[in-house]
């Protein structure tokens, strides 16, 4: 546990450093501020400092406000300066980078993002876009991986790569203006920006269970003393813009409280004063986007446990009874059946000491993980290391006449993880496919009905085409009555809850209030959400 050093108060400075003040504030005072109300401050010294006192400092505060204005402009006007590094989300840090680079004025770069609208509001988003466009004007080229549609209608040029994902992908189905990828009958992505595939706004808002999840005084961080009930058996989307209260809500409270009710395994949390309705829960999951294993030796099929009853079956054909195999025989994780060369992993480790560390594959097995005698025991044709080498859509046409197996493989097919290989390394995953992953895990256990799930921005790196598939696994688990609560920004996801609760109305200190609670439709004609405004282009007839 950190706690802020005694002598500075955390301000990390000597006395006479923070004896300096200016209009009042000394530095770690005004490194404390949003950045808004920061440039605010920069931009009132102009009106308050003597010519002379101007003369020193004018080249200083031009530097100053500029820079504040960029950070601005990237959406992170919520940000305090002495916030450090590691409580910075990917896209925050992305997006201060971003900021950097446009401070810097250099032309003739070529800048390549991922993703830069994460994390972002759709109010922010255009800012963002003007930020681009910005680095482009001056003489810079700029390649961005994206599915935001504001940002892919934005670009000079666009390359469109498919038709689908894994081994159906790594095509280049289209490139060019908007106009070119619409016109081209595969892409995929043209057919949503011409409005001939679409996520549909459901027809009615589910009932729920009755059963509200009741938050009394939330007030971390910037939340301001705020009561929510949360209806039970519903898909609740937490709304607001970056830095308005989400995430300490959901995860910082609602989590921690979850857990310490439900597990007993951890003190209550600060910050809040009850939080009401557990007994009509019986478990909570927190499907995040973290790997599903650091090591080559994780790997989906080991995860969903689809692996167990396929050892189980390899170990009933009349080789493996002939030769005494068992279930274990059939694991690349125990000795036995696998390859010690390289201890049933398929590759080995050189270390490289300064260096990252490389992945070879073995040359004893050549990759398949098992010695020569497991391999020759196989199943209508093929070995447990075809298996392993199968796609999920192969291994579930393969095997569709065994239902304990069929069964798990068809929810990742329904995830829309049909192209990933049931043996691919965790490590080659990415965020979005090991969050469906968790999901398709979720969905193989058996429904109690008083589940509460926590998704924080499952539409992270997701096409319209894969966002569907989420939603139909959302509505799933909503229909079988469990609770899902989402931290959302993308307007498809967000338009398909039953019940939004926005936060606001801007971020950090201005903040953590309740802007708006209802249905998205309901939502969508209050006038203070930001969200609202976004979600009526929905709701006009």
């Amino acid at each position: 546990v950190t706690t802020p050093c005694e002598k500075c108060g955390g301000a990390r400075l000597k006395p006479f450093p923070l004896a300096v003040r200016i209009n009042g504030k000394n530095i770690h005072e005004f490194c404390l501020m949003p950045v808004d109300k920061a440039y605010e401050f920069v931009t009132d010294l102009y009106l308050t400092l003597s010519d002379f006192q101007m003369k020193i400092g004018k080249q200083i505060l031009d530097e100053v406000r500029a820079r504040l204005k960029f950070l601005c402009d990237v959406g992170l006007n919520y940000l305090n300066l002495a916030r450090t590094s590691g409580t910075l989300s990917g896209g925050e840090a992305q997006r201060i980078r971003l900021a950097t680079q446009i401070g810097s004025g250099l032309s003739g770069v070529l800048y390549v993002l991922d993703e830069p609208s994460i994390g972002l509001h759709q109010r922010d988003n255009d800012r963002l876009i003007k930020t681009l466009l910005k680095l482009r004007n001056m003489g810079n080229s700029l390649i961005v991986v994206e599915h935001d549609e504001d940002t892919i209608r934005n670009a000079d040029y666009i390359v469109d790569i498919g038709p689908k994902a894994g081994v159906n992908g790594g095509n280049i189905i289209a490139q060019g203006c908007v106009e070119d990828i619409i016109k081209a009958s595969d892409s995929i992505t043209g057919q949503y920006l011409s409005g001939e595939r679409n996520i549909p706004v459901p027809k009615k808002t589910r009932e729920g269970n009755g059963n509200y999840l009741q938050v009394r005084n939330a007030h971390l961080n910037n939340l301001k003393n705020i009561d929510i009930d949360i209806p039970l058996g519903k898909i609740v989307v937490l709304t607001g813009v970056s830095g308005s209260g989400k995430s300490t809500l959901m995860q910082d409270l609602i989590y921690e409280y979850a857990v310490h009710k439900l597990r007993k395994n951890r003190p209550k949390p600060q910050g809040v004063d009850e939080i009401l309705g557990f007994e009509n829960l019986d478990k909570i999951i927190d499907i995040d986007q973290s790997p599903i294993g650091r090591t080559p030796r994780s790997n989906p099929a080991t995860y969903t446990d689809v692996f167990t009853p396929i050892r189980e079956l390899y170990a009933k054909t009349n080789e493996a009874k002939m030769r005494g195999y068992k279930p274990g025989r059939f694991s690349f994780n125990v000795k036995g059946g696998r390859c010690e060369a390289c201890s049933g992993d398929g590759v080995l480790k050189i270390e490289m000491n300064f260096l990252s560390d490389v992945y070879v594959k073995c040359d004893v097995c050549k990759g398949k993980r098992y010695n020569n005698e497991t391999l020759e025991v196989k199943y209508k044709g093929k070995t447990i290391a075809d298996v392993l080498e199968m796609s999920v859509k192969e291994a579930y046409e393969f095997f569709e006449n065994i239902p304990q197996i069929a069964n798990k493989l068809k929810t990742l097919v329904d995830v829309g993880l049909d192209y990933i290989k049931l043996g691919q390394s965790a490590t080659t995953l990415s965020g979005g496919e090991a969050q469906r992953i968790k999901l398709a895990s979720e969905l193989n256990k058996r429904a109690t009905g008083k589940t509460l799930y926590l998704l924080d921005e499952p539409s992270v790196g997701l096409h319209w085409y894969d966002l569907d598939k989420l939603i139909k696994i959302i509505q799933q688990l909503a229909d079988n009555g469990n609770t899902i609560l989402i931290i959302e920004h993308n307007l498809d996801l967000i338009k398909i809850a039953d019940y939004i609760i926005d936060l606001g109305p801007e971020g950090g200190d201005m903040g953590g209030n309740i802007v708006a609670c209802g249905t998205p439709k309901e939502v969508a004609k209050n006038p203070n959400s930001y969200t609202g405004q976004y979600l009526k282009q929905f709701f006009q007839k």
